[in-house]
């Protein structure tokens, strides 16, 4: 019996040659939304004002799309992610939204990112971004309560304009802000 031997070395690309993701920004995305998922079960409870509750996942996932700058379906999957993240039980509030509701996030993001926003050595689209995200994703979650429970569009919308435009602003200031020691760090 003849042993065959291999000196064969694996090695993980950190940069990925065929326009995907590298293996460093999935890590990134992971952390990023393993970061949320953290927020969102404890900082959220203590920053809760008026029904309103930051949403740390739709701002982490949006900061790991403005920093990996994925492709379109890419972006959509990273929504989708997040989307079945908040089905963990302790993350879930309303089964099934998420999952819609953070796809289209994931979409809306992707495609915002492409939009160049420089005002002089100020980069606002991780505002933009984040801002667009949230209210996409926030709207897309009331049309499919709205839809699942047989309430009329236009008085749901309305109900929870002031929870989703509130949320939309914070998670832009919290983008906004993490963009620049994250982008030092990464050297991006």
């Amino acid at each position: 019996m003849a042993e065959i031997t291999t000196a064969e070395k694996r090695t993980v690309s950190v940069d990925s040659p065929s326009g995907g993701l590298s293996t460093r920004d999935l890590i990134l995305v992971a952390v990023l939304l393993a970061a949320g998922a953290v927020l969102k079960l404890t900082v959220a409870s203590f920053l809760t004002f008026g029904g309103m509750k930051p949403n740390f996942i739709i701002a982490m996932y949006a900061l790991a799309v403005i920093l990996t700058r994925p492709r379109i379906p890419q972006a959509l999957v990273i929504g989708l992610i997040a989307g079945l993240m908040c089905q963990l039980p302790l993350l879930a509030a309303t089964p099934l939204a998420n999952i819609f509701s953070e796809t289209v996030g994931g979409l809306v993001c992707g495609l915002a990112i492409l939009v160049p926003l420089r005002f002089g050595k100020v980069d606002a689209n991780p505002f933009a971004t984040t801002f667009v995200t949230t209210i996409a994703s926030g709207y897309a979650f009331v049309a499919f309560l709205s839809v699942a429970n047989g309430i009329a569009l236009p008085a749901a919308l309305a109900a929870y304009s002031v929870m989703v435009v509130g949320t939309a602003v914070f998670n832009a200031i919290l983008a906004q802000i993490l963009v620049v020691p994250l982008r030092a760090v990464l050297k991006r």
